[in-house]
């Protein structure tokens, strides 16, 4: 195991790196106390060689790193890589590209709906992966010889299992199926954490707009003071709090002191002082600012028999095509088909419409039906008579 802890042996490294036509990426971080990830390990493994980098190294320059994430001729391969990246994007301002994602390409091959890199490396690169160094401290230094070969196990199996990924993709043509996954995956307008969006991450069910718009600014206010204070969103509000407070639009020290989870000190506190210039500015605003609560969209009625069906379908054909249902399709994608035939889905798209849209559509018709034969489902194509009746 390879410890790079200077920068003239980082540059050897990337040098090397950059032959390659692919290298295993993973990252090692740490986000208990802060808002922005701390990376603290990044582990690199190519065709003839595999080393961790400590960004922690004193003077430590990683210039030849992020080169190396940045070079589009060398594929950069993750398993579950949203978070990695987002460490790439703060530190660089750019995704690593080009990018595979071993989960959504294991997802497309039939491995189910979020298989694990446990699961993969064991059964494409016949190692198991002890995890039990999973919540050790990583800003710890130095680092252990086990905390070594637990961050290596992330990558130098991971070779195996891209080899056989790409090699079944390659060979049932699904490559471009990737294509969508990947190209949220390298947009950077993934990674944005703008504050006056943060709101979307609460669970907002009221119809109410004054309570909308305290909402919206309060997860507005709070997430910009996370990010500006480095601090988690929980340790500035926490969401029942945040809601509560929306919720009453408590006046003053005293009544903002009585909301869940809150107390004098921090009511009379910089952060209470902030909350409640953010109530005094929201109800000072004319209630036609207010935002409109999103449509409720209530399924038709009696739609639910047919939203099963769809569901069985679904189920049926992503096992004939050994693909996990969830990419082809979730519960409110078959909400939406069976209300509308042109429902803004991806399943009426592409490979999607090939492998289900199409049938779905002439389910929904009568153009097709499901019977049981034994212990499998079959799909029985209709003529027009029958459909005729059917409708």
């Amino acid at each position: 195991m390879t410890l790079l802890a200077d920068s003239d042996a980082l540059a050897a490294f990337c040098r090397r790196q950059a032959q390659a036509e692919f290298i295993t990426v993973d990252t090692e971080f740490m986000r208990d106390r802060t808002f922005w990830p701390i990376l603290c390990l990044v582990q690199i493994a190519g065709p003839d060689e595999a080393a961790a980098i400590d960004p922690l190294a004193p003077g430590i320059d990683l210039t030849p790193l992020f080169e190396l994430m940045a070079d589009p001729r060398v594929l950069k391969v993750f398993h579950a890589a949203r978070q990695d990246i987002e460490i790439f994007v703060k530190m660089t301002g750019a995704v690593p590209a080009p990018l595979f994602d071993t989960q959504v390409a294991a997802m497309v091959c039939g491995f189910g709906e979020a298989a694990s890199y446990e699961t993969l490396a064991s059964r494409l690169a016949g190692t198991a992966i002890d995890k039990s160094s999973r919540f050790t401290d990583w800003a710890q230094r130095p680092l252990t010889e086990r905390q070594l070969r637990y961050a290596m196990a992330d990558v130098v199996p991971l070779r195996a299992v891209y080899d056989k990924l790409a090699a079944k993709l390659e060979k049932t043509g699904r490559s471009s199926w990737l294509d969508e996954e990947m190209a949220i995956l390298t947009d950077l307008e993934t990674y944005r954490l703008e504050p006056a969006l943060a709101w979307r991450r609460l669970k907002l069910r009221s119809n109410n707009r004054r309570l909308l718009a305290l909402a919206q600014a309060l997860a507005a206010w709070r997430e910009a003071t996370a990010q500006q204070r480095d601090l988690p969103r929980s340790r500035v509000l926490r969401d029942e709090s945040l809601l509560e407070i929306a919720a009453h639009a408590p006046p003053n020290v005293a009544e903002l002191a009585r909301s869940r989870g809150l107390g004098k000190g921090f009511a009379e506190g910089k952060f209470g002082t902030e909350i409640l210039a953010v109530i005094e500015r929201v109800l000072a605003m004319p209630e036609s600012q207010y935002p409109q609560p999103a449509p409720r969209r209530d399924p038709p009625q009696g739609i639910g028999p047919l939203t099963d069906l769809l569901r069985v379908l679904l189920k049926l054909r992503a096992e004939e095509n050994d693909v996990a249902p969830r990419l082809v399709a979730d519960a409110e994608d078959l909400e939406l088909l069976a209300a509308d035939d042109r429902a803004p889905i991806k399943a009426l798209g592409g490979w999607r419409l090939d492998i289900f849209g199409r049938d779905a559509l002439d389910l929904k018709h009568g153009r097709l039906g499901l019977t049981a034969a034994g212990k499998r489902i079959k799909l029985v194509r209709l003529d027009s008579q029958a459909s005729e009746a059917a409708q």
